[in-house]
């Protein structure tokens, strides 16, 4: 593979991460990832839309109809413009491979956009204590998570995690990531999807921050289970994993970012951990 290490490159509404960190589950897509370099995929969920190899003999192979692919990509629209929109990206890949921006961040143009499909105020932030969270272009891979996916955080957070976890494993306790590095765009398809199943937004905020304001869009954050321990459950807080946390993870830059009574209308969450010093 051309890049020298893992990395997740940002796009507005796709993304595109090593394929050889990506599984395929047809047979056909499981091939096209092997001869690939680079797994493109769509941002609101993660489907695969093109595995793209790069260098002398670069090509691509669609993983998904045109119609699957986001309008406003900035590797392509739908329809026509998707073959297109692949030369594109493999220059931009080229480019982002020999000369990685690792501190810069994607615009904040289409949070409101975001905010105003779901039916979310302008002052969201302001009442709730938030920031808005810029998404950085490039991430670093931290291993993989619960489920077997590539987990991705800022450089130095997947360092601190690294060492974090090593820390608790010496001590008896194993750590497990639940999820890392969130889009804007997968925080709306998120709600989209809860939506669809029947919740309503006001309750929805109560568990996920609005599209812009979550800790997980600046790669600095991590929700944290053990094994054994379903996801992102309140009763985290009685694990061994999680005392070990309230004692140890300050020692490693991570502090417990939605206590009881925070000021933010988000539940209280012993499962979710950020890194401070993004």
């Amino acid at each position: 593979m051309l890049q020298r290490d893992w990395r997740l490159l940002n796009f507005d509404t796709v993304d595109a991460i090593p394929a050889a960190l990506a599984r395929g589950r047809a047979n056909a897509v499981a091939r096209a990832l092997a001869q690939a370099d680079w797994l493109l995929r769509r941002k609101t969920d993660g489907r695969y839309l093109a595995a793209v190899r790069l260098g002398v003999s670069a090509r691509w192979q669609l993983l998904a109809p045109a119609n699957a692919w986001p309008r406003d990509a900035a590797c392509g629209t739908r329809g026509q413009r998707a073959q297109t929109g692949v030369d594109a990206l493999q220059r931009r890949l080229r480019e982002l491979a020999a000369r990685p921006a690792s501190h810069a961040t994607l615009p904040l143009d289409g949070v409101r956009r975001h905010l105003d499909a779901l039916g979310i105020s302008a002052d969201y932030g302001r009442r709730h204590a938030l920031d808005l969270v810029p998404e950085p272009r490039v991430l670093a891979f931290a291993g993989f998570d619960r489920y077997r996916r590539p987990l991705f955080l800022q450089a130095a957070a997947a360092a601190a995690w690294s060492r974090m976890r090593a820390a608790a494993a010496a001590d008896g306790v194993r750590l497990e990531a639940i999820s890392g590095f969130r889009s804007h765009a997968y925080q709306a398809g998120i709600f989209a999807r809860k939506r669809a199943r029947g919740q309503g937004v006001e309750e929805i905020l109560q568990v996920n921050a609005a599209p812009g304001y979550s800790e997980h869009h600046g790669g600095c954050a991590l929700d944290v289970g053990t094994p054994g321990e379903p996801a992102a459950q309140e009763s985290f807080e009685k694990t061994a994993a999680f005392a070990w946390l309230k004692m140890r993870a300050g020692d490693f830059g991570f502090v417990l970012s939605y206590p009881r009574g925070n000021p933010h209308g988000i539940v209280y969450e012993p499962w979710h951990w950020c890194w401070r010093a993004c």
